[in-house]
């Protein structure tokens, strides 16, 4: 299993496509890990290394103790870099992995060339949201995370998709019922105070942002917002609920790998 060391644990990670191809790094949304990307691994594979990982709380990742934030998992993406000796990368991260990107693109702009920000927002919902998902979590552990299950699916897919895909939306949400309770409501942690609405006009990378037209947690509108505020930023909008590299895989795909080679 490849892991890289960190000061508290293992961070693990996948490589596919060829040695010789540039770097496109994916980064997971809350409650899945690296599998969520699986859809994407064929055609992006044809152009680029591809580099996913767990986040720190997720998969097959480290679970430290304590409430997690933004930095800290931007911090753990640089980390990987160096020990992997990569210097530059493209980037595409969903949800909260969109957010780390900010934090990368804000922080560390020199380890990017293009990013691309999915179904994320510049702040994702308030902590009158996330406040009592941690703490219904942090105290009834496995139940409660079985408990978000229905309410997940929801915010994920659309009706139509649950309805008429059932074996993915199975094998998603099956990804966030193993996750590890304290990773996850630290992982909600982590969103819930990550705020770059007044920094992310600073951004001076290219990006593309990817919304999904029916997604009610990071909506059409929080995605103008980024376009809007990222000078030259180009945004697309699916037809698809919060999780559209799974709900309109091919569009989405074919967006990301005409902007990463544009």
């Amino acid at each position: 299993m490849p892991t890289i060391s960190l000061p508290d644990g293992d961070l693990y990670y996948q490589l596919d496509g060829p040695q010789s191809a540039p770097v496109l790094l994916l980064s997971n949304s809350l409650g899945t890990h690296l599998g969520m990307w699986d859809a994407q691994i064929p055609a992006l594979a044809e152009h680029f290394r591809v580099l996913r990982y767990d986040t720190r709380g997720h998969g097959q990742s480290l679970v430290s103790t304590g409430l997690y934030t933004i930095e800290q998992n931007g911090r753990d993406v640089l980390a990987l870099l160096d020990a992997l000796d990569i210097r530059q990368a493209d980037f595409c991260g969903l949800s909260m992995g969109g957010l780390i990107g900010q934090w990368l693109m804000l922080n560390a702009p020199q380890r990017l060339r293009r990013v691309v920000l999915c179904n994320t927002a510049a702040k994702i919902a308030s902590p009158e949201v996330w406040n009592p998902r941690i703490e219904a979590v942090l105290r009834d552990g496995r139940p409660a995370m079985l408990a978000l299950l229905d309410a997940t699916i929801s915010r994920w897919f659309t009706p139509r998709f649950a309805e008429t895909q059932p074996e993915q939306v199975n094998r998603l949400v099956d990804m966030l019922a193993n996750t590890s309770p304290a990773g996850y409501a630290a992982g909600c942690a982590a969103v819930r105070d990550a705020d770059f609405r007044e920094q992310i006009a600073t951004v001076g990378l290219p990006v593309l942002v990817v919304s999904g037209d029916l997604d009610p947690v990071t909506t059409v509108a929080d995605g103008n917002f980024m376009v809007n505020a990222i000078k030259g930023a180009k945004g697309v909008v699916l037809n698809a609920a919060h999780l559209s590299n799974v709900e309109a895989s091919q569009a989405f795909t074919d967006g990301v790998v005409d902007f990463l080679l544009s």
